[in-house]
């Protein structure tokens, strides 16, 4: 079994630093995911209609275990602390991003498992916020140095807006969409892209207040309405 790899990431999620690896697999790795639905009453029926209104970031809940009685429980002893801090630095401010970092969780191969029914391809990774670290010291020796510590954390999966558009692949062209301008692209472009004839570039304008076709940034966020 692979060891769990955590690696701090800044916002652009390139690697910080060496990557924090356990000694001990957790027992269970707890995944969390839902959707919100809204209640739309109408009068005369028993319960009202359920609309979909938007997903939810996954979450992830794990227990690690850290012990540092290798050189025994007397004056040799090393704290546990040593191991133990790495992970309550993930949910401390850093002084470079002006915020804790991001997280990508790593355990071999097939972690976590298979992503949307688009791909059978496993994912390689987690990548996520550490929302809380909650630690807990088990055994120390007479000195008081403690030897024996199991952290709990709760993480909540961290995808970019780019990143989410691009796994949900929304192609119907009946349904107002939202797209993130890439290097060298323009309207017309986009718009045979969405619909399939480059002159629908004009709905696309005017739906976004532009005055120039070629005028775009990468990473601007486009609301392409729907045709029909």
């Amino acid at each position: 079994m692979s060891k769990l790899s955590f690696q701090k990431l800044d916002h652009a999620k390139n690697s910080i630093g060496e990557p924090i690896e356990v000694s001990y697999n957790p027992a269970a790795l707890n995944f969390a995911q839902t959707a919100n639905y809204a209640d739309i009453n109408i009068p005369g029926i028993d319960a009202p209609i359920l609309q979909f209104v938007r997903g939810s970031t996954e979450t992830l809940s794990l227990e690690l275990f850290f012990d540092s009685t290798e050189k025994g429980t007397g004056i040799e002893a090393e704290p546990v602390t040593l191991k133990v801090d790495p992970f309550y630095q993930l949910v401390k401010i850093s002084g470079d991003l002006h915020t804790p970092p991001l997280v990508r969780i790593v355990w071999g191969e097939h972690f976590p498992g298979l992503r949307n029914d688009q791909s059978v391809r496993p994912v390689p990774a987690f990548d996520c916020v550490v929302v809380s670290c909650n630690r807990k010291f088990t055994l120390f020796n007479p000195d008081g140095v403690p030897l024996r510590a199991v952290i709990t954390l709760a993480l909540r999966e961290y995808r970019s807006l780019e990143e989410q558009l691009q796994s949900l692949n929304l192609q119907s062209a009946d349904h107002t969409r939202v797209y993130v301008v890439q290097e060298g692209e323009n309207l017309p472009l986009i718009a045979y892209d969405a619909y399939g004839k480059s002159s629908y570039w004009r709905v696309i304008a005017q739906e976004n207040n532009l005055s120039d076709a070629r005028a775009l940034k990468p990473g601007a966020v486009l609301t392409l309405p729907p045709t029909v």
